[in-house]
């Protein structure tokens, strides 16, 4: 084989969401990077919905942004509509989303990746990884080129083994018009990876001048957009409306009498779908109940006539997607300008992966998005950026970049896949968060930042003011609590007119801005304080100062869990030498090698009694280390 003159300390394989960060990440850690695409009019694309968060997907591209990532900001460069989810709940779940315009989306990030210095972007279809003694040292593209480097980062999305299916039509393709990648998955196997089948798909995309609005309800946007990136002074883009409508009775009767015809019902397709996102067949069957299911009109962007129709995702053959789709109010006489399609695609369960998503069989191979069985844009750009950081780290002989479920959402998804692994496309939840009063969307900056800095990824400057925010939350916190409140006419009038009870007596401020009535502006009326407090720190301090009963409780529970977290597993301890386990869980122990008691009790089927075995073997093989 022939190889490139020059050689990589980091190739990235795929340049989705997932590849980008990867690349951007280490590429600003001082790497050089190849990152690879089969089409480079594709780099980031939004191949089904043009959209970025949602709940607890929005609390992960905060974090992106505040260890230093970039889809944060790409999306407030292209956002086209801002909305909070969950604003009549408590803050520990809200959660952003927007609607981006596509194309401008996939432009920004190229344009981002193509000025980034350490960056080379090539198009080239990869099919094997080449290897030496147990380590990945480069790959080999379809024309049988080579590139080295020192690691590599697989983000492969859905191109390993995709197989596209419209009614009983299948096609090879990693995205509708793409090739997919069949060399590199049968590699993986035979090195001895195992490897699942999944399942996705996309709904039609619509002709919007064909399209009846007024048979649907207009859905806007929020009044006052809040970016996604903390680093965005403003939004500057137009904000553009989506539409929500209903299928109806005759929708349902077309599709369940061809169901057997869909490629989901009619045998064709054997992956496994997400269930939290069903196709239009699998309402039907699920919901048989439900005589009609709610569709969003969504605009994929400004310049361009197409509409996602959200909620019409299927697998029918396309005479039926056509009947179908006319049969909604408002769609009479739509046209179908891309067909709905479903996609199989092989991922590589993650418990063969470690903490850093490094894979264990293979040294310098990195693994992340839906090669590890995750769903969504947000969940694969943040594995990899956590994939890229510690690809530099790996060959920078630095300290790995892990963070414990404690500390961000994007740990928590880690920690899930490389502990329990998935048979079913991984969404982030905000359920899965144990301590999510911890990890809110608006303190992601303040939580994460200083990591960042850390790994070369948040600047100085950036730095000094989280750390004076810090500072200015505790100092006000502090002030706040030590404010007395007398009961002053014009303080009783104040609260009257706020709608809750009159003083009788002082008060604390702080008790005060308990009362689910008062807000911050009741501090500003009542005791301003002598500084200038800026939004961001205001909000930080009411919520601080609101659920502080319950913030010192989750503090105790993580207290607990770092306990567990710091009794760390030997590297080469052989769990099937310990005495007291069923052999059952000796053999998940072995698969999933965690490198922490906290971890171990996270795996299926581990019981305390189990945990109790397991933490006196350690003890004991440590002792026996420790003895002459």
């Amino acid at each position: 084989m022939v190889f490139y003159s020059k050689k990589y300390d980091i190739i990235v394989v795929g340049a989705g969401h997932a590849g980008c960060e990867a690349a951007l990440a280490a590429a600003r850690m001082g790497c050089c990077v190849l990152l690879m695409a089969i089409d480079l009019d594709k780099v980031a694309a939004m191949p089904c919905s043009p959209s970025i968060g949602g709940m607890a997907k929005g609390q992960l591209v905060k974090e992106i942004d505040a260890l230093g990532g970039e889809m944060g900001k790409i999306t407030d460069k292209t956002a086209i509509q801002y909305r909070t989810l969950n604003t009549k709940k408590g803050p520990a779940v809200h959660s952003s989303r927007t609607q981006n315009d596509k194309m401008r989306y996939h432009m920004a990030m190229k344009t981002v990746i193509e000025k980034e210095a350490n960056i080379d972007l090539k198009q080239a279809l990869v099919e094997r990884l080449v290897l030496e003694g147990g380590k990945v040292v480069g790959i080999e593209d379809q024309t049988g080129f080579g590139y080295q480097a020192d690691a590599v980062v697989l983000a492969t999305g859905t191109f390993l083994s995709g197989l596209i299916h419209i009614g009983f039509n299948s096609i090879k393709a990693g995205r509708a018009g793409e090739f997919a990648a069949y060399g590199l998955a049968v590699q993986l196997k035979a090195l001895g990876f195992k490897l699942g089948r999944m399942k996705t798909g996309t709904p039609p995309r619509l002709k919007k001048s064909s399209i009846d609005f007024t048979q649907f309800t207009r859905h806007g946007g929020d009044e006052t957009p809040i970016p996604f990136s903390f680093f965005t002074e403003r939004i500057s883009m137009p904000q553009i409306p989506s539409f929500i409508g209903y299928t109806n009775e005759k929708s349902q009767d077309i599709v369940q009498k061809n169901l057997k015809r869909s490629a989901l019902y009619g045998g064709m397709i054997k992956g496994i779908s997400a269930r939290y996102c069903p196709s239009f067949e699998d309402k039907i069957v699920r919901f048989p109940h439900k005589d009609r299911h709610q569709i969003i009109l969504e605009p994929e962007g400004i310049d361009t006539d197409e509409i996602y129709a959200s909620g019409l995702g299927n697998s029918l053959p396309m005479e039926i997607q056509i009947q179908f789709v006319r049969s909604v109010k408002g769609l009479e006489e739509s046209e179908i300008m891309r067909p709905a399609y479903a996609i199989e695609y092989d991922y590589v369960n993650p418990v063969q992966l470690k903490p850093n998503l490094e894979t264990k069989m293979i040294s310098c191979l990195f693994m992340a998005g839906q090669i590890n069985g995750t769903s969504g844009y947000e969940e694969a750009a943040a594995q990899g950026l956590w994939a890229g950081i510690n690809a530099a780290c790996k060959i920078q002989r630095r300290r790995p970049f892990i963070l414990d479920r404690s500390q961000a959402y994007t740990a928590v998804m880690i920690d899930d896949l490389v502990t329990r692994g998935t048979t079913e496309p991984y969404r982030m939840f905000t359920s899965r968060a144990e301590y999510r009063l911890m990890l809110r969307e608006d303190n992601a900056d303040l939580r994460l930042m200083e990591t960042g800095h850390e790994y070369d990824l948040i600047d100085s400057d950036t730095i000094n003011d989280v750390i004076a925010r810090k500072k200015q939350i505790a100092q006000e916190i502090d002030r706040i609590k030590k404010t007395v409140i007398k009961p002053m006419k014009e303080v009783n009038d104040y609260l009257i007119h706020q709608n809750t009870k009159a003083l009788n007596s002082g008060i604390y401020l702080d008790q005060l801005l308990k009362r689910a009535e008062l807000d911050y502006r009741a501090v500003e009326n009542l005791s301003k304080s002598p500084d200038d407090i800026s939004k961001n720190v205001a909000r930080q301090v009411e919520i601080e100062i609101k659920y502080e009963g319950y913030i010192k409780r989750q503090l105790r529970e993580i207290e607990k869990f770092r306990n567990l977290e710091k009794v760390k597993i030997p590297e080469d301890f052989d769990f099937t030498k310990v005495h007291g386990l069923s052999n059952e869980l000796k053999e998940k122990l072995s698969a999933v090698l965690p490198h922490s008691l906290g971890q171990a009790s996270r795996i299926d089927g581990i019981t305390p009694a189990a945990l109790s075995v397991l933490m006196i073997a350690i003890k004991a093989s440590e002792k026996q280390v420790s003895d002459p």
